[in-house]
């Protein structure tokens, strides 16, 4: 059992070597290239301090959202997150029209901005345990579920708002989440930036990652190895709808409003971010380090395109681009996997065949 955990472990992490990850140096490369040509084109006001700090702050809802497919993506059995932006906006919606009745923002600016990020954050536990009771209890596909959550989230904000958009009281601390900065770096970076860290972490580190990494290659492995299954998606599925909210968090601090329908393309791009980022659709590989340059070659090309001038539709050909280039540069066995050619599931690898059980 341990030779074949230290295989999943090698196999997932790239074994220690700083250049065996095929797909990190595909976009590390990427990302230069993209900087140096969007500097030269741009003369120099693509790294100016101001469009760094737009891009910034940008970069972290559609960031932290595509770390929520990762992990849905992770866990395997056809696993993915698609109620991530319905839960956002309802999380934003339900702490601007509550914390106005309980604490007065010009009298108590700190308790206002604790309570308004208390409930986001609760909001988006409740909706991702839901997901993952569905999902683990009920035995429901996760794309139906979460498509199904997806709707009701967005049908409850719809009926909250009565369409309408719903305004966010300006208070200073709060506003700082989405507009503020740190040493010239944006809040909401910085936000980005330790959910990164943290899960990292627990994906490499703590025995919840090396869990879900095997549940995801092999599941009858992890079944046989005591893994509570239920558990596991009922708290990766609670991690995603906690990412979901912080992204409502900073988009309705940033714009100072919440609606059921704000950023109703980031679904997809998401989905593109982790895909390109390396994750297995499958199950079982994903490297949060990957969906995070990822996530920057996307807004570096979205900033370029906008001080250029370029149309959004050579923008989406542009994202299209890439997505098979990144796929191309992965391999063969990574490309079946995504796509379902040559079986294994999740499990189509060698530590997990050397993890399953013999019969």
């Amino acid at each position: 059992m341990k030779s074949s955990l230290g295989s999943l472990l090698e196999s997932r992490f790239g074994g220690g070597k700083p250049f065996a990850d095929r797909q990190l140096n595909f976009l590390l490369i990427v990302n230069v290239l993209v900087v140096l040509v969007a500097t030269w084109l741009s003369r120099g006001q693509f790294v100016d301090i101001d469009n760094l700090q737009s891009m910034g702050g940008q970069l972290p809802e559609l960031g932290l959202l595509a770390l929520g497919i990762m992990l849905s993506m992770v866990s395997g059995n056809g696993g993915i997150d698609l109620s991530g932006v319905g839960l956002a906006n309802l999380s934003g919606m339900v702490a601007a029209l509550a914390v106005p009745h309980f604490v007065n923002g010009d009298d108590s600016p700190v308790l206002y901005t604790a309570l308004f990020c208390s409930i986001v954050v609760v909001m988006g536990l409740l909706g991702g345990m839901l997901n993952g009771v569905v999902i683990a209890w009920l035995r429901l596909t996760p794309i139906l579920c979460t498509l199904g959550t997806q709707l009701l989230f967005t049908g409850f904000a719809v009926v909250l708002s009565n369409g309408a958009s719903v305004h966010v009281d300006y208070v200073d601390p709060l506003s700082a989440i989405g507009n503020g900065t740190v040493f010239q770096v944006p809040i909401a970076f910085c936000i980005f930036i330790a959910a990164v860290i943290v899960l990292g972490w627990l994906l490499k580190r703590s025995p919840f990652g090396l869990r879900l990494y095997l549940m995801g290659t092999n599941p009858k492995a992890a079944f046989y190895a005591g893994i509570p299954r239920a558990r596991m998606l009922i708290t990766t599925y609670a991690m995603c709808g906690v990412l979901a909210s912080l992204a409502g968090l900073i988009s309705a601090t940033h714009t100072s409003s919440a609606k059921w329908d704000y950023g109703n393309s980031y679904l997809l791009i998401a989905i593109l971010i982790a895909v390109m980022g390396g994750v297995n659709p499958a199950g079982g590989h994903g490297r949060i380090i990957c969906v995070f340059f990822a996530a920057t070659v996307l807004q570096f090309l979205s900033s370029l395109f906008n001080l250029l001038g370029v149309s959004q539709f050579f923008g989406d050909c542009a994202w299209g681009f890439l997505l098979l280039l990144s796929l191309a540069f992965a391999g063969g066995e990574r490309v079946r996997a995504i796509f379902g050619f040559g079986g294994g599931g999740g499990g189509g690898g060698a530590a997990g065949a050397s993890a399953a059980p013999k019969r």
